[in-house]
């Protein structure tokens, strides 16, 4: 697969482009209508010119298009358009894109874009194999990132059950002591009341054999 163009636009004005000295064509007037068709707002998306394919990338209504000579790999196109964009906004900024006029950023970042395609051009599959590993890796990384949540998650859970369980042992031992408490003030009521019966009936039997007998029991005596 061969990248064959690159531009930097700002809807239809072309602040830079650069086209491999290998190929030609008219890829500049081709790449100027599609410029018209590609809407500002953020995206990415591919589009099919003879034996050829534009893929292109908006973000903050700069666009990066490239063109590649096959149809069906599109990891490489789109890992060069987002490098170039990487680029591009490290060096100028958000500012500075949306003023700049025609080509006026061509001298600079044109050799950028020619440095960027001879690459990627020659890395190739290399490119798309680490794509796949950074892909790969990402996922992991999201994977880990989930996991490590889901641990903490369940660490917290397990303090707020430990917490609990201390808790109810602080109640369970408060109602213990509570319930001795009640016991053993039960038994001394339960006591205090027997020793008032046992007096009292003392007292009563002893009243009644007062009358009978009379209180120094002579009556009893007697008989």
């Amino acid at each position: 697969m061969t990248i064959v163009y690159a531009l930097v636009s700002r809807q239809k004005t072309v602040l830079a482009e650069h086209t491999a000295t290998s190929v030609t064509g008219n890829f500049p007037t081709v790449t100027r209508v599609l410029l018209a068709k590609i809407p500002p707002h953020d995206g990415r998306q591919i589009y099919n010119y003879d034996d050829y394919v534009f893929h292109y990338v908006v973000e903050n209504g700069i666009c990066f298009l490239c063109m590649s000579d096959e149809k069906n790999r599109h990891r490489v196109p789109f890992a060069l358009l987002q490098e170039i964009k990487d680029l591009f906004t490290h060096k100028y900024g958000l500012e500075v894109p949306q003023r700049a006029i025609a080509f006026s950023l061509n001298d600079e970042f044109s050799r950028t874009l020619q440095d960027r395609m001879d690459y990627y051009n020659s890395a190739g599959a290399n490119v798309d194999s680490l794509s796949q590993v950074k892909n790969q890796i990402e996922s992991v990384k999201e994977n880990m990132v989930q996991n490590i949540e889901q641990v903490l998650e369940r660490g917290e859970k397990i303090e707020l059950l430990v917490d609990k369980t201390d808790r109810l042992n602080q109640q369970a031992f408060i109602f213990e002591r509570s319930g001795r408490e009640l016991k053993r003030a039960m038994w001394w009521r339960n006591a205090r009341w027997a020793v008032f019966l046992v007096v009292a009936g003392g007292f009563a039997i002893f009243f009644v054999a007062g009358l009978v007998c009379g209180f120094d029991f002579h009556r009893c005596k007697a008989h």
